[in-house]
């Protein structure tokens, strides 16, 4: 999957990326292993971001939480 000059997935959507990137995330492998309902906590991370990183996660052989 692409990224952005951020590397994290463009996928997920603008709102998904400012909410990650307001949470201190800029790259995907920091979510490695931070819970799935954490991330959902976040304002604008919704159930197609919630997919969209779990997939890249995997694919990268991370694991996500």
């Amino acid at each position: 999957m692409a990224t952005d000059g951020h590397g994290l997935p463009t996928g997920i959507g603008a709102p998904a990326t400012r909410a990650l990137m307001e949470a201190g995330c800029t790259r995907i492998g920091q979510l490695d292993r931070v819970p799935r309902t954490e991330l959902a906590a976040l304002h604008g991370v919704g159930p197609k971001a919630l997919r969209i990183l779990t997939e890249e996660l995997e694919a990268r052989g991370l694991s996500p939480g």
